[in-house]
Parts: C-alpha cells; structure tokens; sequence
C-alpha cells in the first residue's frame, strides 16, 4: 500500500531509530531524494550519495592495497575501502544509494552486507549512520528498465511505497518555487504529473520538471511582469513539462495579474472579486490561504472579519476543508471564526448546518 510525504515521515523514524536501512519506492521526479535530505536536515546529519547504477564492485569495496600485510611469513591482500565507505565509518552520517535496482548483480548482493551487518570489505559503519536506498520499483517497476528485487534481496530492506499528494507538493513549494508556478498547480493539479501510461519519447510533467522550470524562469528574471514574456515562458515549458502543460501555463501567465490573492481577502475583504468562481476556483484559492503561513498566527478582528465574509460564499466541502486547516494551522483562529458574525450569520451556525447536511446524506 502507498503512502504520502506526510504519512512517511511520521513512520519513517521508527524504523531509522533502530538504525534498519529504509528503501523508498515510487515513481520518478517525486521527491524521494528531497526526502533523504529533507530527513538528514532535520536529523542534523551529512549525506553521502552514490548512484548504484554508477557503480562497480572497486567503486563498493575499494581497491587492493599497495601494501598489503604479512599473514604467516606471506604477503597478502589488503584492501582500501573507498573515502564515501570510510567517511559513512568514520562519522554519522545519511547512506543515500539512489537507484539501487538499476545496479549490477554483483554490486547489490555486495549491499546485502551493508543492510544485513552494517559492515563490508572489513569496514564497519558509524554506529549512527542511517543506511536510506532509492528505486523506482515497486507499484510502478513495469513502467521503468529496472531490475526486479528478489524476495531475499527486499527482505534486508523496509520497503515503503510512496505517492505524494498534491497537498504534499504545495506544502514543500511554497517556501521553493515562485507563486506563478505555485498558483498554477494550485488550480490545475493534474498538470503537476502524470500518472497514465508514458508513449515514447513525449514530454510529461513531473514534480521535478517544474521546479527546473521554475529556477529556469526565476534565473532568468521571467517571472516579473510574466504576462509580457508569456511566449519565452511558453517555448521553455514546452522543453521541461510538455506542451499540454505548457498551453495551460501560458495561459495561466497571460491573466496571472487577475488572480485573487490572499491580501485581496484577508486584508482587503474583496470577497466580490469571487462571485464568478467555480467551486475548483474556491478549492484553489482556500488552499492558497492555507498555505500561506497567515492561518498560523492569531489573525486580526478585521482579517477575521473578512475572512468569514469569504468562508459564508464557500461550497459547503471547500468550507469544511478550509476550517479543518484553519483550526490545524492555529486553533485559536478556528474559535475566533466559529463566533464571528457576517450581516447577521454567524459561522458556527452555518458550520453547524453543513455539518447536519452532511450526516443527512
């Protein structure tokens, strides 16, 4: 069964406190490696990468000494581990093997070792250096040139198959990308990636490929007054997301000076600038707010205000969605809402209704 970021990060500590490597299983251009860095950040630790598809056996174990020892009154063979091996050794640090069902045969039984002892070639690592692989098998292996794991080689891992939301994107891009692209995906989510079948050599989205775009665009100043240069924005999508996506997005650029903000509602309380929104548009523009970071402090009576103002318009499950982040966000917020009062509707009376409404169904 697949799980998101979220619910992998709150179960992936588990398994690595107890120092058990972790394989990530998923498609490509999701962010499981932005995970293992996402992990080690947080965990105050370096990352030593290696690409398995790279490598050889020398690359795993080393090469032989030059000066090798005396067992018996006889030479033998003495082997110098690699620096990334002796480094993982020497200090804690995060294994990252990006990649590890694209290896040679000989190479993965070598990192039996590693995931069964946490030793190889003589060497053995830092007691509290966390051993995480990468593949893109899995659910989805029959879509990619990747070896199979056979049942003893994915036994010595703990397997987690992953399939971000599209809420786990938004919540790591808001601090990432810049808002045009933020608020693209926002409102066409199912331009973030795709999931059917891929035909041969056509250009898809993926959650990698925008963030190429978007460093691609704001490097290049395109992202200021977008509408002007919405061609160039067009001709580089084309080459990173594709040119379906890229028809969308340019379309999305050339009206983007027409997009409600947050500050439009909260500070401005320019509820009317929704009247011809569709309940996608409410959807959008609710989790826009939610990931603004305004909903994790006390709000101000007028923000409040205009807030509820906003909340009373919303379809009855974008209602509900918005208060479940408001009161995740800051609770106090979600109390202040409940009594506030808009041309003499209170929201915990309207809340009350939406949510009798929905027991009635």
């Amino acid at each position: 069964m697949a799980i998101d970021f979220a619910t992998f990060l709150s179960t992936v500590p588990y398994v690595l406190n107890v120092r058990k490597p972790v394989l990530l299983r998923g498609r490509h251009g999701i962010g499981k490696s932005e995970l293992v860095y996402q992990i080690a950040r947080e965990r105050g630790l370096p990352v030593v990468e290696r690409r398995v598809s790279q490598m050889t056996e020398g690359d795993l174990l080393g090469m032989p000494s030059a000066i090798g020892t005396e067992i018996g009154g006889k030479r033998a063979t003495t082997w110098d581990a690699p620096d990334w091996l002796l480094t993982a050794c020497a200090q804690p640090v995060v294994m990252f093997l990006d990649e590890v069902d694209r290896g040679t045969t000989e190479v993965r039984q070598g990192i039996f070792e590693l995931t069964d002892s946490r030793k190889i070639a003589g060497v053995t690592l830092h007691p509290d250096t966390l051993i995480i692989a990468a593949v893109n098998g899995g659910n989805h292996g029959s879509q990619y040139q990747v070896g199979e794991m056979d049942p003893a080689e994915l036994d010595r891992w703990t397997a987690f198959d992953v399939e971000p939301t599209v809420e786990d994107w938004l919540t790591w891009a808001k601090d990432n990308t810049h808002g045009l692209i933020w608020d693209f995906i926002n409102q066409n989510r199912k331009d973030l990636e795709h999931n059917g079948d891929f035909e041969p050599n056509k250009k898809y989205p993926s959650r990698r490929s925008w963030k190429r775009l978007n460093d691609c665009l704001v490097a290049g100043k395109l992202t200021s007054d977008a509408a002007k240069k919405a061609g160039i924005i067009y001709n580089l999508a084309c080459g990173f997301v594709g040119f379906e996506a890229a028809v969308k997005l340019k379309a999305h650029v050339e009206n983007y000076k027409e997009q409600v903000s947050v500050e439009d509602i909260l500070d401005d309380g320019k509820v009317s600038k929704t009247k011809d929104f569709a309940i996608t548009d409410h959807a959008a523009l609710a989790e826009k707010i939610a990931q603004s970071g305004r909903l994790n402090e006390a709000l101000t009576t007028v923000a409040l205000k205009n807030l509820a103002s906003y909340w009373l318009t919303l379809p009855s499950e974008v209602a509900m969605k918005l208060y479940t982040d408001i009161g995740r966000s800051f609770v106090k917020n979600a109390v202040a809402l409940h009594a506030t009062e808009v041309n003499g509707v209170k929201v915990g009376e309207q809340l009350a209704k939406v949510l009798g409404a929905g027991r009635s169904k």
